[in-house]
């Protein structure tokens, strides 16, 4: 089962801890509706760009269309010693709440 973490947290800890929001979908899905704020990293690059790109200190939140694919880069980026990493799920929960 997959679990999201409730947008209205997502924007918390970005506000209070810096998080970094990570957009895991095809660079044209990124360009057609991009959330403020995200980077793009896609999902078949997540595990050698986002090395490099992102912080381990800080935390991520990672989002896609659905969910399944953020998930996904979600264990990658677990697996590859980052500390707290959470699923937004779909783009589209952000704009859903208030936050």
């Amino acid at each position: 089962m997959v679990m999201f973490i409730p947008c209205e947290d997502a924007k918390r800890l970005i506000k209070e801890k810096n998080a970094q929001l990570v957009d895991v979908r095809t660079p044209e899905e990124f360009e057609s509706s991009k959330l403020p704020g995200a980077i793009n990293i896609p999902l078949q690059d997540i595990d050698y760009i986002g090395i490099h790109k992102l912080q381990k200190e800080l935390p991520v939140v990672v989002f896609c269309r659905s969910g399944q694919r953020s998930h996904m880069a979600m264990q990658i980026l677990l697996s590859q010693g980052f500390n707290e990493v959470h699923n937004l799920g779909s783009y589209m929960a952000w704009n859903q709440c208030t936050g």
